[in-house]
């Protein structure tokens, strides 16, 4: 069966996650607007510098739970690389929608939200509430996409 336009994005983001050096966690993101892809990205650390699958999880060594200090990670999240990818391009994503594994954490919100996505379709849950509290006050349409298989 033909997959809807949301379905089809959300498969190609699940292959985008395959690039993510997370130990954790394998997130991606994929930029769409008027059906065309402007920028994807995955998590991992920042270009030229060692991945966590290379030197291990600081948040591991830490013990930082899930969906806490944010900061104290190597990595980059799936989202701000797709937004940062995209800035550096020179691609505007003004009106987009924003294709992301996993519901974003509240520094992502934030970025999407001043980035102009106007909506967010995810597949897996995230325990920040905070977010979820700030995208729906900027107006950001969130959905959550159940898929039927393969992700």
């Amino acid at each position: 069966m033909r997959p809807t336009w949301d379905e089809y994005f959300m498969e190609i983001v699940h292959t985008v996650k395959k690039r993510s050096t997370c130990c954790r966690r394998q997130v991606g993101a994929l930029i769409v607007k008027n059906k065309k892809i402007l920028s994807t990205g995955y998590n991992g650390a920042p270009s030229g510098l060692r991945h966590c699958d290379e030197v291990g999880c600081l948040r591991d060594k830490l013990g930082i739970p899930s969906g806490e200090r944010h900061e104290l990670c190597r990595g980059l999240h799936a989202e701000q690389n797709a937004i940062v990818h995209a800035a550096n391009s020179g691609v505007s994503i003004d009106g987009s929608t924003i294709y992301v594994t996993n519901q974003p954490c509240i520094l992502c919100a934030k970025m999407i939200i001043n980035a102009g996505i106007v909506r967010v379709v995810y597949s897996h849950g995230y325990p920040d509430e905070l977010a979820k509290e700030l995208l729906d006050e900027a107006g950001v349409e969130v959905m959550k996409l159940d898929m039927k298989e393969g992700c």
